[in-house]
């Protein structure tokens, strides 16, 4: 497997520590992990980047957009614009001609510029390594500020994306739709040493087997012991 929507909430609480007792309409957390392991070998993003400032513009640039077509653009968006003093000064028409394949280019382009000025006036040009901080700039919620400090910065982060929400809840992981609550529940469920390196193996899981509309159940390890599995598509007949 190869080795990152929208803006979320704000105010959300601090991830609690520790780990919350599986229960019978989950799956055991330790052979979820120990298959994932096997599964997943190297978690990281897909989103090509060099630097925290590149991953952090990568990211909002991907929102409703895949990886692939963000990758497409950034190594000219990043020869143009290699710093954040450089975004800064952008012409907004000019970068909106670079950024156009990723869809959304004119908000786009507003929050890459508005969030590298930030940057040069408020964190002497380097991206700030803390989420209050990540928070205030603009194009960055909670879920980007968690890539960023998860895979830049090496900061424990639990990552929530569609893809990690959808895993999360037919694995019984978590029981509500809420990113934030989702954020919570996994935090719980693994040690904060393990948050990011999970939650990226969740993603990747959901990107590439676990699918929204036709998940691939018969390439799935775990389908013995998921609760969506023996309601949905073993009812359905799922082979495998």
């Amino acid at each position: 497997m190869a080795t990152t929507v929208k803006k979320q909430s704000r105010a959300v609480r601090t991830p609690r520590t520790g780990r919350r007792p599986t229960t019978a309409r989950s799956a055991p957390i330790e052979t979820v992990t120990a298959w994932l392991d096997q599964r997943v070998v190297r978690p990281e993003p897909e989103l090509g980047h060099a630097s925290p400032w590149e991953l952090a513009v990568a990211t909002i640039l991907s929102a409703q957009c895949t990886d692939a077509r963000v990758n497409r653009v950034t190594p000219a968006l990043f020869a143009r614009y290699p710093s954040p003093a450089a975004m800064a000064a952008a012409d907004p028409q000019e970068l909106e001609a670079f950024i156009r394949p990723t869809g959304f280019f004119r908000a786009k382009s507003r929050h890459l510029i508005g969030c590298a000025r930030r940057v040069m006036s408020e964190h002497g040009g380097r991206l700030p390594d803390r989420m209050e901080a990540l928070l205030q700039l603009p194009g960055i919620g909670r879920k980007t500020a968690n890539v960023i400090l998860g895979n830049a910065f090496g900061r424990p982060a639990v990552i929530v994306d569609t893809h990690v929400r959808r895993v999360s809840l037919r694995l019984g992981l978590s029981r509500s739709n809420d990113p934030a609550r989702i954020e919570r529940d996994l935090a719980d469920r693994f040690p904060p040493g393990e948050w990011t390196r999970r939650s990226q193996q969740l993603l990747l899981h959901g990107r590439y087997v676990c699918l929204a509309r036709k998940p691939r159940c018969a390439e799935c390890g775990l389908r013995s012991i998921c609760p969506w599995y023996r309601t949905h598509a073993a009812g359905q007949g799922e082979k495998g």
